[in-house]
């Protein structure tokens, strides 16, 4: 069993994507199940309407989810097992006050050494912690043995003990913190192998260490994605707006596309340009790189008109919101450009009101009047020669103002290319 198991808590990042597509892959490869998991339990940072847009932006994506799930309908189980640790004296009750860890905090910092918390409330007897009527958080009681677990991507990982440290499980509302809720989530829906991003790498043997006190035998697989970075080299943030995937969409990026870079990000992948049906084909985790991968724009844009014109007449009509007799002119404009907005403003300028400058308007108009006369010409050669002969018109004056008259503007495509795309709606373009 597979899961993707996002908190709905901002815009999704192209990280938390890439593992919901490696996921998504893995468990279609191996013929199981893929959950999709709403990790809620955090109801301060809860943004209203988020779970929708995780589960919309996945349907864009083609990743379909076999169940979904919300995190905090599981609360009653996360603190039944809870009280079950108290019960076998694997976690306790702390009643330190955050003042109090403050201060030790602080105290650690002036000496130089790593914070630790120094198990004052794990040595209250059962009497004293009846006793006390302070809120309290519940602690687990550190691992009696280093923790260890082999990454699919990393290889071997080993945890000392103080790298787990006596860490919450459930805070003073009762509420289960995130490595909490997780362990016994995956736990609850024999999760079999998870992927996410490195940065859980060391929560990882906190929830080994909670399975392993509640008796949960069967062994998880993992695999930790790299880091990405941005331009400069450094970690990219959720600040950023290449990070979004929203963002990505909204500007004119195709969701094949940004999959198909994210795939190939940091990968050793046969191909270069494919669908998510192909990669399901040849992927393989094993294969992606310990190292942090660079996102590269530059990369994004150039798939990202590979895919465009792969697409069929009906896929482009759908995106673009324009007729399907313009898939081959929407095609023919990804070398100029690599967005949707940016292609369509393109065509929307053939077929808008000309904008000419008063050096042309004269010229302009003589090209409109001769064209409206004429028949259409299959060639672009003969189509010029004689549009030349009839105007009477010579260099600048008719080439500029030809291109203009037919594109809106004074630079683009050599219009022996573009002619054979445009010469069914000659008249039509050149009478607006």
């Amino acid at each position: 069993m597979y899961r993707f198991a996002p908190s709905p808590t901002g815009d999704m990042h192209i990280g938390n994507l890439r593992a919901a597509i490696f996921n998504y892959i893995l468990a279609k490869q191996s013929g199981k199940k893929f959950i999709l998991r709403i990790e809620d339990t955090d109801q301060d940072r809860n943004i209203s309407g988020t779970d929708s847009e995780i589960q919309e932006i996945l349907t864009k994506f083609g990743i379909k989810w076999d169940a979904l799930y919300y995190q905090s309908k599981n609360l009653k189980f996360h603190r039944e097992f809870a009280n079950k640790l108290l019960i076998d004296k694997k976690a306790f009750c702390c009643f330190c006050t955050q003042d109090d860890l403050s201060a030790k905090k602080d105290l650690a910092k002036e000496q130089n050494r790593a914070y630790r918390y120094d198990g004052t409330c794990e040595k209250l007897s059962d009497l004293e912690v009846l006793n006390e009527t302070r809120e309290f958080v519940v602690r687990m009681k550190k691992p009696n043995h280093t923790m260890k677990f082999t990454d699919v991507i990393k290889g071997d990982l080993n945890f000392d003990l103080d790298d787990v440290d006596s860490f919450v499980i459930m805070r003073s509302d009762k509420t289960p913190t995130y490595n909490f809720a997780c362990a016994i989530d995956d736990m609850l829906m024999d999760i079999s192998f998870v992927v996410r991003g490195e940065d859980h790498v060391s929560n990882t043997p906190k929830q080994d260490w909670i399975r392993e006190c509640l008796g949960y035998e069967k062994s998880i697989k993992y695999a930790h994605l790299p880091i990405i970075l941005n331009k400069d080299g450094k970690k990219m943030s959720k600040r950023e707006k290449d990070s979004s995937v929203k963002n990505l969409l909204d500007i004119g990026y195709l969701p094949e596309a940004i999959l198909n870079y994210l795939v190939l990000l940091g990968n050793k992948a046969p191909v270069e340009i494919f669908t998510i049906k192909e990669a399901i084909k040849w992927f393989d985790i094993k294969n992606i790189s310990k190292s942090p991968a660079k996102f590269d724009i530059d990369k994004l844009n150039q798939i990202n008109r590979e895919h465009i014109r792969l697409a069929d007449s009906q896929r482009l009509s759908e995106i673009f919101d324009i007729d399907e007799k313009f898939s081959d002119l929407i095609k023919f404009y990804t070398q100029e450009a690599s967005l949707i907005p940016e292609i369509k403003a393109k065509i929307l300028a053939i077929f808008g009101k000309k904008n000419i400058p008063d050096e042309f308007k004269k010229s302009v108009e003589i090209l409109r009047n001769e064209i409206l006369k004429m028949q259409n010409f299959a060639d672009f050669d003969d189509f010029k020669s004689t549009l030349m002969k009839n105007s009477n018109l010579k260099g600048k004056m008719f080439f500029m103002s030809l291109r203009i008259l037919l594109t809106n503007t004074t630079h683009g495509p050599e219009l022996c290319e573009l002619y054979p795309l445009i010469k069914t709606y000659l008249k039509e373009i050149v009478s607006i």
